[in-house]
């Protein structure tokens, strides 16, 4: 006759496969829970893609559409609006930011044309109707500008020697990185871009009502590591003083999203 369960379990709790079973159960566990928060970090940071409302001709703008190669040998869309049907003009290049798309910068893009620059408007992967990849980010930005410029460089339509970049938002992040990496602009306009992006994370976590430690604390580690770059080294507060050419800093007064105008204006008057 078998004894009884409850005569039998403290001898079991005390064999070492019962240790070794249970250690297996817990970290098995704790490694499904971060898979779950990982997966659900990803769905939550993921940019929503909005496409293109109308063409550059329902718009009532000259110019084409093209596409250009961007890294990881995706492609990328864009507008391309040549300042001069004849000879080659000074050149702009507008980034849009998270979310947006290429169609929502043409407020910036109509006065320029019609002030003689050529400007080329570009849609960042995983936005508008470039390819989408695996995941966006600020550096991932920060590349497709690079593509752009080194794209507009070899177009008949642009001066090599005189291209600008204005980005807005996170593009304005992203023209800082590119410019603070390269000494061929001729100009940078950052519109509305934030400070730090490890403060701008920690505004998102607050907004969702997230504590910093852990969960906080783990999400910023893991954003760092899913995109391959420390946000010290990618901060616009500490790429800015790297930037060799002209940059206008642009905030709104009455921005409630993006509130580091101030600390970015402080910072380039001591460069």
């Amino acid at each position: 006759m078998r004894p009884p369960l409850f005569l039998v379990w403290p001898a079991l709790c005390k064999h070492p496969m019962y240790t070794f079973l249970t250690l297996i159960l817990v970290i098995g566990a704790l490694l499904t829970g971060l898979a779950v928060l990982n997966f659900m970090l990803r769905r939550g940071l993921r940019a929503p893609r909005i496409g293109h409302t109308a063409s550059l001709a329902q718009h009532g703008l000259s110019g084409c559409e093209v596409w250009l190669p961007t890294q990881r040998g995706k492609r990328l869309s864009g507008w391309l609006l040549p300042g001069n049907l004849e000879t080659p003009s000074p050149a702009v290049i507008v980034l849009h930011g998270w979310g947006a798309n290429g169609e929502m910068m043409l407020p910036l893009a109509r006065p320029l044309q019609a002030a003689g620059f050529t400007v080329l408007l570009i849609d960042a992967r995983n936005h508008g109707a470039s390819d989408a990849d695996n995941f966006s980010s600020m550096p991932r930005f920060a590349e497709d500008l690079d593509a752009g410029i080194d794209w507009l460089k070899t177009r008949p339509e642009a001066i090599p020697e005189q291209i600008a970049v204005i980005g807005h938002s996170v593009g304005a992040a992203a023209v800082l990185l590119s410019a603070a990496r390269r000494d061929d602009l001729a100009g940078v306009i950052s519109l509305a871009t934030f400070a730090h992006p490890a403060a701008m994370m920690r505004r998102w976590l607050a907004a969702k009502h997230m504590p910093y430690f852990p969960l906080g604390w783990y999400v910023l580690h893991y954003v760092q590591h899913v995109i391959g770059h420390r946000f010290d080294a990618i901060a616009p507060l500490n790429t800015l003083p790297r930037v060799a050419c002209p940059v206008l800093l642009v905030h709104g007064a009455d921005d409630s999203t993006i509130r580091d105008g101030r600390k970015m204006s402080r910072r380039h008057q001591k460069m």
